[in-house]
């Protein structure tokens, strides 16, 4: 198995986010352009990231510098929790508010607010656990 937010990992995410749906479908509505970083906390960088153009994930890789419109990052445990029971709304609320995810670029509170994007971040958590 690939290692999280590795560059094969991320590759098969960019897989998974296309073939959902309620993900890049739902973004596609609205015109979601973004780079999306995923990793670790206490790291300098994210691991890996996904570039999204109108809701598509068109690339998937390994974080080299680029400009990050949403940074991810979560402990170790948290992701494997994550991965093992796809979080929900509460849950995902609570983590931001105890630092447990922390968003380093990106506004979780604008981002939650607007239901055109709460409902699609929160399907990419089960996404995420079907790699």
């Amino acid at each position: 198995m690939a290692s999280l937010f590795s560059a094969e990992w991320m590759e098969r995410f960019r897989e998974a986010w296309n073939a959902e749906p309620a993900l890049a479908g739902a973004l596609g509505k609205i015109g979601f352009d973004a780079t999306i970083g995923y990793g670790f906390r206490g790291e300098d960088a994210p691991r890996g990231i996904l570039i999204i153009e109108r809701g598509i994930a068109v690339r998937a890789k390994t974080f080299a510098g680029e400009y990050l419109d949403w940074d991810l990052r979560a402990d170790t445990e948290t992701w494997t929790q994550w991965l093992a029971e796809p979080p929900g709304m509460m849950s995902l609320g609570m983590a931001y508010a105890s630092s447990r995810l922390q968003f380093v670029a990106g506004d979780y509170v604008t981002m939650i607010k607007e239901p055109s994007m709460a409902g699609p971040f929160l399907k990419s958590f089960s996404v995420m656990a079907r790699v």
